[in-house]
């Protein structure tokens, strides 16, 4: 029996790509291959996923043509799904070789906004705009969150400064790579045109402490990419980040908001804002930005 839900998500990411890139069908697998360089939407420059007709019809050959057409395209050989429309993939992406990860989905429920979260004295939230001067580290600061181990409360931070210095001479660095690299230039016009929001808490001198973002598509989003800043966490910025983020959401009229999450610390954390459990899984194979 389908469940609307689960419909309605599925619809989703089958939308969302084509925002960002061109559609190739192998067989019931497509691939997503992007049209402008930049930062990769679903964690890879390509994408692949089952079709909803046949999806759970493919057999190794269609993930070799697949991963064929990845590795000319020089792309992660990285597939994504929802469990339960594909019952029978993951064991077939697995013979492959490829390892496959498990991320249950929470949603928000219907007509339902979360209050603001409290902010670190000085600290500001902005939905930021194509222009805007934060666009560049904001852009970077998930490069730097997923790639860094939480760092040990020893004291409270200096809420006059709650980055330290190594941090934000990292991010200054990255986000210059991603301005030499075009990824802020890709991300302007997706930006203005409302595909992508982006909203970061910033520090006093403008420097993104916490970011995340959502794209908007057939009434539903994802809320994906919630991170801080590493020195900066534990002072309940991610929170208020998706707070912002789906306040701005159901502000823009999308009706259906849900997220993926890794560790069950992390889903407590957002139960308490208000998510519940989707009833479906997102599975991942070797798609390394996306864990």
């Amino acid at each position: 029996m389908s469940d609307p839900l689960r419909d309605r998500i599925e619809r989703y990411y089958a939308a969302v790509p084509l925002l960002f890139a061109d559609a190739e069908d192998f067989g019931p697998l497509r691939l997503f291959v992007r049209k402008a360089p930049g930062a990769p939407y679903y964690g890879g420059p390509s994408h692949a996923q089952p079709t909803a007709e046949g999806a759970d019809c493919v057999d190794s050959a269609d993930i070799a043509r697949v991963r064929a057409r990845q590795r000319e395209l020089g792309v992660p050989e990285a597939f994504e799904w929802l469990a339960e429309s594909a019952p029978t993939l993951q064991a077939r992406i697995e013979a492959a070789g490829l390892p496959v990860l498990r991320r249950p989905l929470m949603v928000l429920p219907p007509r339902r906004s979360l209050p603001p979260q409290p902010l670190p004295n000085g600290v500001a939230l902005r939905a930021l705009a194509a222009d805007d001067p934060a666009l560049p580290a904001a852009l970077a600061l998930p490069r730097l969150a997923f790639a860094t181990k939480p760092i040990p409360t020893t004291g409270p931070s200096d809420p006059a400064d709650p980055a330290r210095p190594a941090d934000r001479a990292e991010l200054s660095r990255l986000a210059e790579e991603l301005t030499e690299d075009g990824t802020v230039a890709t991300a302007r016009p997706t930006i203005r045109a409302g595909h992508k929001t982006l909203v970061a808490a910033l520090a006093p001198d403008g420097t993104p402490l916490a970011t995340g973002h959502y794209h908007p598509a057939t009434g539903a989003t994802e809320i994906g990419g919630v991170c801080a800043l590493p020195s900066a966490r534990r002072q309940g910025l991610a929170a208020a980040v998706t707070a912002a983020l789906t306040a701005h959401a159901r502000d823009h009229g999308v009706d259906t908001i849900f997220l993926a999450y890794a560790k069950e610390t992390v889903a407590r954390i957002y139960a308490r804002l208000g998510f519940r459990p989707a009833g479906t899984t997102l599975l991942i194979a070797n798609q390394p930005a996306r864990s």
